[in-house]
């Protein structure tokens, strides 16, 4: 804590204290007042007084805040009217803790006091009393040897004080004594020790989600892009941002064209920060809201002063791509187009950008420090600001040409190595596919192969006997209308509506050594399956052809089935291989 600069005055009814607080945080002033004893808190700020008379409470306290000198002035009425506070020139007094310190050491045997390890030993008072020392304000002479920052590089020494408080928000180290080389020496090595390649890639080819966040319609998206004045007319001020814009202190700025310079690109750089994040989070902002627009601008968070427009998009799309959620050089491209869209609907679109930042810092502990340096400061100037230079700026922000290679991060390279490797793995994929494609036909063709070897074990296996040679099979036209008979069946009638039987006898009669004839007995007339239906339906027994067993000729009376006849098969005749010579001899 830091103990403020503070002087006390009085008059007959009341106690005046004036106390200077540059830089605290103006939406919290704890105060307490009980009797002698008065503390005041205002981040960073913490003062504990112990008077020399009483103070009271009583309704006709009174109390105010000079925001531009940073004098926090508080009346407060004393407990017994008239009388006199003595020594309130002697601050140091004023400062020391109500009640004496104890000069006790710290630590102490239990033994040499006489007590045992198992007794209880009661717990003294903690004394909560802090010590505290005046600050000393630095000298003209020493601010002068002190570096500059802030909005138009205007201020000096409120790191000396606040560096503790600080090292959360920016990232510059000692920033009173960082020259500008320094600083920009010291940023690109950060952003190059931080440069993530495994999150970059990742977001490069996993981009389903960055996709969606391109898509977005942020609210300047509405605001016209050629006429100004229309785009005055749409942006709207909430009744919270017209509360905040009466409480800023109207004031001018005497600017040199160097710091103007300044001034202009550091805006554009705040302006790139905060496009990103409203695109990154589609316009709901949350608790990272804060720390993601001081980290992406140079400008918050290494105090940096750019030297032209190029300098400014460099340096944002290397930090886009080294800190935020999402890393992806589209973003970078698309934020600065919004930017752009932005500079072009005037100083009105501008502002409300500008009220936003200052909102979400004053909500976080301890960004407020940088409304102080840059966001009140820009609130204010920009109301003031000449139109034509806002829409000279957007211009090069829309034909602002930002490459991968300009950012120094050796991006085009990575890129490139990271596809050969996909197309490497791919092809090893592709590979391994076509190899166990292969495995699977050879192991199914081995199993197709030991199939037919065992079906032909198995034919081997039906009969011992010799198979008969089959005749040449003569080609029979196709449109054959009378088909060959089967011949050789022994006698008995049986149905023809009982073909598994008929299939049955086929079979017998082949392990006894059949063999196929092209033969017709004379006689033998072609049916239709239309006719064998009818057959069955008459139910009359019809002559069968003559069949020759052995050397004897029998009358048949079996009643045969005669098969369809199809123009593209050739119908044969089974006869009895054995006495087949017999068969003609005899016939003959």
């Amino acid at each position: 804590m830091i103990t403020p600069v503070f002087e006390l005055i009085q008059d007959p009814d009341f106690l005046v204290l004036t106390i200077r607080v540059p830089y605290a945080r103006t939406s919290e002033f704890d105060i307490y007042i009980d009797g002698e004893d008065f503390k005041f808190y205002a981040k960073p700020y913490f003062l504990r007084l112990s008077l020399p008379g009483r103070i009271v409470e009583d309704g006709r306290e009174k109390a105010s805040f000079d925001i531009d000198k940073g004098i926090f002035t508080l009346r407060v009425a004393k407990e017994i009217t008239g009388q006199h506070f003595e020594g309130l020139q002697m601050l140091t007094s004023l400062l020391a803790p109500k009640g004496s310190r104890s000069a006790k050491p710290l630590v102490e045997e239990a033994e040499a006091s006489g007590q045992t390890a198992g007794d209880e030993v009661e717990d003294e008072e903690f004394d909560w009393q802090l010590e505290q020392h005046v600050y000393v304000e630095s000298s003209e002479e020493e601010l002068k040897g002190l570096q500059k920052y802030g909005f138009g590089n205007a201020r000096s020494g409120v790191f000396c004080r606040l560096q503790e408080e600080l090292n959360d928000v920016i990232d510059l180290k000692d920033p009173d004594r960082a020259t500008l080389p320094m600083r920009r020496e010291n940023r690109l090595a950060s952003e190059t020790s931080a440069f993530s390649q495994d999150h970059y890639l990742s977001d490069l080819f996993e981009d389903e989600s960055i996709q969606n966040l391109l898509k977005f319609q942020p609210w300047w998206s509405e605001l016209s892009q050629t006429h100004s004045q229309q785009s005055l007319s749409l942006v709207m001020f909430s009744e919270e941002e017209k509360e905040q814009m009466r409480k800023f202190t109207n004031r001018s700025y005497h600017l040199d064209k160097q710091s103007l310079h300044h001034v202009w690109l550091s805006l554009v750089d705040i302006i790139l920060a905060y496009t990103y994040e409203v695109r990154t989070t589609e316009g709901e902002f949350n608790v990272e809201s804060s720390w993601t627009i001081r980290k992406l601008s140079g400008t918050l968070s290494w105090l940096e002063n750019y030297h032209s427009l190029q300098d400014v998009l460099v340096s944002f799309g290397r930090r886009a791509l080294c800190y935020p959620l999402y890393r992806h050089f589209s973003l970078v491209t698309t934020a600065v187009q919004d930017a752009a869209r932005i500079f072009q609907a005037g100083k009105s679109c501008i502002l409300k950008c500008l009220l936003d930042i200052h909102r979400i810092f004053r909500e976080n502990d301890p960004a407020y420090i940088l409304n102080d340096l840059y966001m009140t400061d820009y609130c204010v100037w920009i109301q003031k600001a000449k139109s034509k230079n806002l829409t000279s700026l957007a211009d090069p922000l829309r034909k602002g040409l930002l490459q991968k290679g300009d950012l120094g991060l050796e991006l085009e390279e990575l890129e490139e190595a990271a596809k050969c490797v996909l197309r490497e793995e791919e092809e090893k994929k592709n590979n391994s596919a076509e190899s166990s494609d292969s495995s699977s036909s050879e192991d199914s063709d081995e199993d197709s192969e030991d199939s037919s070897s065992e079906e032909t074990e198995e034919h081997d296996d039906v009969g011992s006997g010799p198979i008969p040679s089959m005749p040449d099979v003569p080609s029979v036209s196709p449109t054959l209308k009378e088909p060959l008979q089967l011949s050789g069946l022994q006698g008995g009638t049986r149905k023809p509506s009982v073909p598994k039987q008929l299939i049955q006898e086929l079979g017998e009669s082949l392990e006894k050594g059949l063999s196929i004839s092209l033969e017709q007995p004379e006689g033998a007339h072609s049916r239709s399956s239309r006719d064998v239906e009818n057959m069955e339906g008459e139910q009359e027994p019809r002559p069968t052809p003559q069949h020759r067993i052995g050397s004897s000729t029998v009358n048949a009376t079996i009643q045969r089935t005669f098969l369809d006849v199809f123009p593209d098969r050739n119908p044969l005749l089974v006869v009895n291989s054995d006495n087949q010579d017999g068969d003609h001899d005899n016939g003959s």
